[in-house]
């Protein structure tokens, strides 16, 4: 029964990649500019650019630029960049590592922090120490992404000399520490607030009550009971924030100098790079729905309820 949800769901991954190409593509062709103008330059003749315009399909209309973009994808083929020449999929394939690094190490990172300051602060209701680490979650949220990575660059790079300002030239686990901690820090603000609120209805609840009553230690309470049940509207939040990682990673990678999709994103932006801004956003996608549906898989070990529900809808 499992395997017919899990085929249905990676049968939907088809539509929403359409759907999402086909709406990046519409926006990519109402944004100002023409990416011939940038290839050729400003003192190329009119014959120049019409040959230009020709060989990249950009002369056809909307519909059948789209039409021949899908045929391409469809094959496996996500283009050559306008101003390298190179695959940009081997590019992605090359990039993506680096990048997927980041993206794991930020998760790590932002939900066992916020685990931590949710489950203590929870413990700890009304105290001063729930107030500090109440706080700590909301500068965590409010904080923008640069300033924290300039605040940490100095502190830990220039002054302490601990981990490198830069992934430029520098290789291992260590290099990627800072930048992961900056793109997590955000969502172990959220992490935080949910598992704080929903580990307070827990203990508040009546089995909870029960086992207490029956002797059980508080350490056995909170972790085998209360923080099970608290653990899937945490997993919901932390699949939903994967996408951000990876969309975030974009500031993160420019300002660490980590050579990785989000980089190459910025870069083909700035040039209008039509064939690599389409090939990151529909890999990034991809991804994220791949994430998604191994989150939903992960629902059948918290919640029993939840098979219940996914084999009515796979009838």
């Amino acid at each position: 029964m499992h395997n017919k949800v899990i085929k249905k769901r990676l049968l939907s991954v088809i539509p929403t990649l359409i759907g999402v190409s086909l709406l990046l593509f519409l926006l990519l062709k109402l944004t100002p500019g023409d990416p011939v103008d940038i290839i050729v330059g400003p003192r190329a003749s009119e014959e120049v650019i019409e040959k230009y315009r020709a060989k990249l399909h950009l002369d056809k209309p909307f519909f059948v630029q789209y039409v021949f973009y899908m045929k391409t994808l469809l094959k496996g083929d996500f283009g050559r960049s306008y101003f390298t020449n190179e695959n940009v999929f081997d590019a992605l394939i090359q990039k993506l590592p680096n990048t997927l690094l980041l993206a794991v190490l930020s998760m790590l990172i932002g939900t066992l922090l916020g685990l931590v300051l949710g489950i203590m602060a929870s413990l700890k209701r009304g105290s001063l120490l729930d107030k500090a680490l109440s706080s700590t979650a909301i500068i965590f949220i409010s904080t923008p992404v640069f300033w924290t990575a300039i605040m940490l660059v100095l502190v830990f790079s220039v002054l302490l000399d601990w981990t490198p300002a830069s992934t430029i030239g520098e290789q291992g686990f260590i290099a990627f520490l800072l930048p992961a901690f900056v793109l997590g820090s955000r969502s172990a603000g959220y992490i935080a607030r949910l598992t704080r609120s929903s580990m307070l209805d827990a203990l508040s609840s009546e089995y909870i009550q029960t086992a207490r009553v029956k002797g059980l230690s508080m350490w056995r309470v909170t972790i085998h009971h209360a923080f099970r049940n608290c653990l899937i509207p945490v997993v919901t939040l932390v699949g939903i924030d994967f996408g951000s990682y990876l969309n975030g990673s974009v500031l993160t990678e420019n300002i660490f100098g980590i050579d990785g999709i989000g980089r190459y994103a910025i870069t083909a932006i700035l040039k209008r790079d039509i064939p690599v801004i389409m090939g990151t956003v529909i890999m990034g996608a991809f991804i994220f729905i791949i994430v998604n549906l191994m989150v939903d898989l992960l629902y059948f070990k918290l919640d029993p309820r939840v098979s219940e529900g996914l084999q009515q809808e796979a009838l």
